[in-house]
């Protein structure tokens, strides 16, 4: 009866490594991991613009390859893709975040005037809010009179606490330029073949540039997808086979219609 119920328990899922997870919250490694600040989220946005880049990229590839197009085509094509689209996802990107940072500018200054002109009310909301989170009698009166006590954290505070937005944020040119970037860089990688056989003598020329264009994508996909999962939470191995996949089927649904759409052609390129 014992050995059964042991096997039939359900294994865990993951097992904590608590000497890792201590030695992650010695005060040095917490003050290092909060001086990162605002790295990680330029590493995200090169992550994002690495799978967006690569993804189109070889949409197109695959699109034109199915249509029988020649590699010119492919080529054109490819680094049109990467400039214009590239460079429309760096302005979204740009006016997200330029956005964002003007609505922190705002609230900050809406923030300073009501506590200019009506610090008690303000006071008010700062005690509701920290007795929201179970602060009670003197303990509450003194978080309320540490915050208000400094102008700077009092408004920091109703900030994060009221709108629940950050302190700060990146820079919106430095996000759209790593944006940009990271989509130009992984987009070219769908290319090189295409790109190798134009510039090489006839010769020395790629027989199969659709192949090595999608195995070299392949791998970019995997290897992206596995440094997303430092964002979301996942194992490395499964984002890459995630993003793998669903770089895949775009591929395979552009290189389709691709084929459809190849009788509608006059002539076709060599």
């Amino acid at each position: 009866m014992g050995p059964a119920q042991s096997y039939n328990q359900p294994m865990p899922r993951h097992t904590l490594d608590l000497a890792k997870l201590k030695a992650e919250h010695t005060p040095r490694a917490i003050a290092q991991r909060l001086s990162m600040g605002l790295k990680g989220i330029y590493l995200r946005d090169f992550v994002y613009g690495a799978i967006d880049g690569t993804v189109t990229t070889f949409a197109i590839v695959a699109a034109v390859a199915g249509a029988g197009l020649s590699p010119g085509i492919v080529v054109i094509m490819g680094i049109a893709n990467l400039i214009g689209d590239g460079f429309s996802m760096a302005v979204g990107n740009y006016l997200g975040t330029r956005s964002e940072e003007k609505r922190r500018r705002h609230h900050r200054k809406t923030e300073e005037e009501h506590i200019k002109h009506y610090p008690a009310g303000e006071r008010e909301e700062v005690r509701q809010i920290f007795a929201a989170k179970g602060f009670e009698g003197d303990d509450l009166e003194r978080v309320v009179e540490t915050i208000t006590g400094d102008l700077d954290r009092w408004v920091d505070t109703m900030l994060t606490e009221e709108y629940g937005l950050a302190l700060d944020g990146p820079k919106p040119w430095k996000a759209a330029s790593v944006t940009f970037v990271a989509f130009v860089v992984a987009g070219a990688l769908p290319l090189i073949s295409y790109v190798y056989n134009i510039a090489v003598p006839q010769a020395s020329r790629i027989s199969d540039p659709f192949l090595i264009s999608s195995i070299v994508t392949g791998l970019a996909f995997f290897f992206i997808g596995a440094g997303k999962s430092r964002f979301a939470g996942e194992r490395w191995w499964l984002a890459g086979l995630e993003t793998l996949l669903l770089g895949g089927i775009a591929a395979v649904l552009a290189y389709q219609i691709g084929a459809m759409l190849e009788p509608l052609i006059p002539i076709s390129s060599p």
